[in-house]
């Protein structure tokens, strides 16, 4: 009987653009690391906010599901 495994693990990325380059940040580093990367999910996001109640960053924490080999 032939399966397959995956496993999910937890990433937080930030950019200083926006919540879409956010994901993509971290995107790029999951699939440098991961091999079989095959989704993500946006579990989180977050702005930070600076002096004056203006936006200085995005905040993503992203599940990234990965086949295992």
């Amino acid at each position: 009987m032939a399966g397959t495994v995956a496993r999910v693990t937890e990433i937080s990325a930030t950019s200083d653009t926006s919540f879409e380059d956010a994901i993509k940040v971290g995107l790029e580093r999951a699939t440098s690391t991961l091999r079989g990367v095959k989704s993500a999910w946006v579990k989180e996001q977050e702005v930070q906010v600076g002096d004056g109640g203006s936006i200085t960053g995005y905040q993503v924490n992203l599940l990234v599901t990965f086949v295992l080999d």
